[in-house]
């Protein structure tokens, strides 16, 4: 209901900006404000009949209303998760471990402290299953380690962090009769004398607590005055990890199949038992692939296999993992202690969404968040107003990341890719507690207006979709915020395109060449995707001042957008890239394009295309003089200028890291660059009147006469 009151005000809003509101309506048209608060009132009145009958029938079963409590969290739950030092006896045959083991121990034993109270830190981090715990012990057992330190200690932190449950757990490895110790200051007391002089190494074992207080209330009662004690901390959390590391970390990497194998054939052959069929271990191998390089998995399919006969492998193998039997419990429990520690319900609703696409899909970063936008799921909260939607997609994203629930992360330029574990991705679809009748992700089928909840889409995804049109009814979906029909056949757009006035994010095909005259109306846009070729219709851009992306835009003297068009869009986000500037013929219409004012733009990219190079140079200066960006800018690219100097802007953009020069053939001199103080990175291409680069370029303010060199030559 507040959706549609949202979406109605939205709706006022276009038409009087259109100025096609009229003087006297219909009564009976929807347009008539009258009207709509007429239904709106019904639709309020029906709410309240159906609370108060709920109500009612709530009473006659025994219901009485109690105050809300928190859902317990995952320490709460009875999940044995306890670790000692001790190698359990299925943990004694460690496969793919050793190398790392080895770099562990040598860092230890290695580190020097710089100051005298200095505690090395170490952090093992990985997903749940990957064998933090377990390289931990081969760790803690090493003879070298043994000889290298005095005491060793080991507690398991798990969830919460109470730094005095961890002090009396250290304190009970040393002096078990000071164990029932109840206050701080005791406690801390007992520690220094007990570690007074010696050489320590403590392992704290599953640490999720990411409250640096805490971990410097802790610290501060272990420090002592002996160089080299050192503390190894296994955690999921790149965040835990970044906060109390002091050595470089070790971040534990997948197994591969043929190490899965062994543990799995250690596991399912019983010693002495009848050697291995060829054709089992072939069945046996496929299987280690389903491990997805996680030791803990290969463990469980192994004590599931053991004693079976080669019929019931391949029925393992022919088996979904979390359609095994008890065993698996126990992994869906680990896997689900990173989820239950997700603190937001909206990040909780954000993770499970992953389980909407196939295994092994890599995510796009941006389209995700889009798609949780979408959702409703990325409003800040009143402590941060100044957060956008975007940005708190951005934290979630990279929460989800720190947890191990997203890996595989890669960058090509913008674009930011990442992909979940198959377990982790089974995780997902276990928690997923809705079937999200909001989104409809199709490869094709027609689109059913009459099935359940196709007025309700919030998401329609028809990414590569066998279609060639949208029909009508897509007016309808007043809710819908996410529209994708990339890589589809689609020629053209209906006109109801235009009363998708919720819409935030509308991806088109690369192919089309006409700008759909609707988007002027879909002011609530905040992200645009289309083709190189396409052609932005005058005047279509100015409208849309919500955008936050905008792929490129091309500047046409006649029929195309004028530069003056980008002068609202202030909100605009990352890159920006303008085409055709030489179509720019005044230094007022630059102004107004008001780039200065585009605080959140971090890449820009300006291009001119001349023909007529005889009266470019003097009206391309005025031009790019008045195309000042704003100072959060960092990285600049001027391609085609035919400008004889740089604008006096650009050493005055004290944060930018790169910048690209290409096709510049009028330059004769390049600015001081040097003197920007985090420019990492020049390129120049294709400056045939840069003759020579002298000291000054390098910002050098007072060189001597005989430092001063002639300068790099260039031919």
């Amino acid at each position: 209901m507040l959706d549609d009151y949202g979406y109605e005000l939205l709706r006022r809003k276009v038409e009087l900006r259109n100025q096609m509101k009229k003087k006297v309506l219909n009564f009976f048209s929807l347009s008539n404000p009258l009207l709509f608060r007429v239904k709106m009132a019904h639709k309020i009145k029906k709410i309240n009949t159906s609370l108060e009958n709920l109500g009612k029938r709530a009473s006659s079963f025994g219901f009485v209303d109690r105050p809300s409590i928190e859902a317990p969290s995952s320490y709460d739950t009875k999940i044995d998760r306890e670790t000692c030092s001790q190698f359990k006896k299925d943990e004694s045959n460690i496969v793919g471990r050793k190398d790392v083991a080895e770099d562990i121990v040598k860092a230890l034993t290695n580190s020097n402290n710089s100051q005298e109270n200095d505690l090395s830190v170490l952090a093992i981090v990985g997903m749940g299953g990957l064998g933090k715990t377990t390289s931990a012990k081969s760790v803690y057992h090493d003879d070298k380690i043994k000889q290298h330190f005095q005491e060793m200690m080991w507690v398991c932190v798990s969830i919460p962090f109470e730094v005095n449950s961890i002090l009396k757990g250290i304190l009970e490895s040393l002096k078990p009769k000071h164990a029932a110790v109840q206050t701080l200051e005791a406690i801390c007391k007992i520690l220094k004398n007990e570690l007074e002089g010696k050489k320590y190494l403590l392992v704290l074992d599953d640490v999720w607590n990411e409250n640096s207080q805490k971990w410097d209330e802790l610290i501060n009662c272990l420090v002592n005055d002996t160089q080299g004690s050192s503390i190894l901390v296994t955690t999921r959390s790149d965040k835990v990890a970044k906060m109390v590391e002091t050595l470089p970390r070790c971040d534990l990497k997948k197994l591969s199949d043929d190490e899965c194998w062994l543990i799995l054939k250690d596991k399912a052959i019983l010693v002495g038992g009848t050697s291995i069929a060829g054709d089992q271990e072939k069945i046996g191998r496929e299987i280690a692939k389903k491990c997805g390089g996680v030791p803990l998995v290969a463990k469980v399919l192994g004590n599931v296999m053991r004693s079976k006969k080669c019929d019931e492998w391949q029925s393992i193998l022919d088996s979904g993992i979390w359609d095994l039997p008890e065993e698996e419990n126990r992994i869906q429990a680990i896997l689900k202690l990173s989820f239950d520690e997700l603190k937001s319900p909206s990040l909780k609703q954000c993770f499970a969404y992953c389980s909407m696409f196939i295994k092994d899909f890599k995510f796009e970063k941006d389209d995700l968040i889009q798609l949780w936008m979408a959702q409703g799921w990325l409003h800040p909260s009143s402590d941060q107003n100044n957060l956008e939607m975007e940005d708190m997609g951005n934290e979630y994203f990279n929460i989800l990341l720190q947890n191990s629930l997203f890996q595989d992360v890669e960058q090509d330029g913008d674009i930011i890719t990442c992909e979940t574990h198959d377990l982790v991705h089974d995780l997902a679809k276990h928690v997923s507690k809705s079937k999200y009748l909001h989104s409809l992700f199709s490869n094709g089928a027609v689109l059913d207006n009459n099935s359940p909840g196709f007025k309700a889409l919030r998401v329609l995804n028809l990414y590569k979709a066998d279609i060639q049109e949208l029909p009508d009814s897509i007016g309808k979906l007043r809710h819908l915020r996410y529209l994708n029909v990339m890589y589809t056949k689609i020629k053209a757009f209906p006109k109801s395109l235009g009363q998708l006035y919720n819409l935030q994010t509308f991806k088109m095909p690369s192919h089309l060449t006409e700008f759909p005259k609707q988007i002027a109306n879909l002011i609530n846009l905040r992200h645009i995707y289309f083709g190189i070729d396409m052609k932005v219709p005058a005047g279509a851009l100015r409208r849309l001042t919500n955008l936050r992306s905008l792929p490129f835009v091309k500047m046409d003297k006649e029929t195309g957008p004028q530069i003056e068009e980008l002068g609202g869009l202030n909100h605009l986000k990352g890159t920006l890239s303008i085409y055709n500037l030489e179509h720019v013929r005044f230094k007022e219409e630059a102004e107004k394009a008001n780039l200065v004012e585009k605080k959140h733009l971090r890449k820009l990219l300006l291009k001119w295309e001349h023909w007529n190079f005889s009266s470019a140079a003097k009206n391309d200066e005025g031009v790019l003089e008045f195309l000042r960006p704003h100072s959060n800018l960092e990285f600049l690219s001027i391609d085609g200028f035919m400008g004889v100097r740089f604008p006096s802007w650009l050493l005055l953009s004290n944060n930018l890291k790169e910048i690209a020069l290409w096709d510049c053939k009028k330059c004769e001199g390049v600015p001081a660059l040097g003197q920007l103080p985090n420019l990492v990175l020049v390129r120049m291409i294709k400056l045939k009147k840069l003759r020579c680069l002298g000291y000054e370029f390098y910002g050098y303010d007072h060189v001597s006469d005989d430092t001063k060199s002639d300068g790099v030559s260039l031919p």
